[in-house]
């Protein structure tokens, strides 16, 4: 965890002083770190903030470099990521649970992104999908 956040705080850095392409490569370190790390996070919530922060970080760059399409990849696949892991049921119980309360964050994350910079191929299938089969909650989960 702190290995990642040294990373983030280094990105941010960064991108504060315009430094994009050094930005983007520490961005999409902490994001591989994010990732390896998954499901080995002691504290399930961390984990998977871990996952939404870097990859939102990442969308925000690319906004910045007036790429709204690659924001818009950025943003579908961390949403995706957390439905998937909601339903996963070799994951523990705490990191399933913790993705389905990260997941409405994300989804107000696209939502917010289509009203200001429109649809992209990416957000419309994965919005079309969550409209026709939207995800089951599971019981115990708040």
């Amino acid at each position: 965890m702190e290995h990642w956040k040294r990373t983030i705080e280094r990105a941010n850095r960064c991108f504060m002083l315009g430094e994009l392409v050094d930005a983007r490569e520490a961005y999409l370190q902490a994001l591989a770190l994010a990732q390896v790390l998954f499901e080995r996070w002691a504290d399930a919530d961390e984990a998977v903030a871990a996952c939404v922060i870097s990859h939102h970080n990442l969308a925000d760059l690319h906004l910045r470099l007036n790429q709204p399409e690659e924001s818009a990849e950025y943003l579908c696949a961390i949403h995706q990521r957390l439905l998937q892991a909601m339903q996963d049921p070799r994951l523990a119980p705490a990191l399933r649970e913790a993705a389905l309360r990260q997941s409405s964050k994300t989804y107000v994350e696209l939502l917010n992104f289509i009203s200001e910079h429109g649809e992209y191929p990416r957000t419309h299938r994965l919005l079309h999908i969550d409209a026709v089969a939207p995800t089951p909650l599971h019981h115990g989960v708040h």
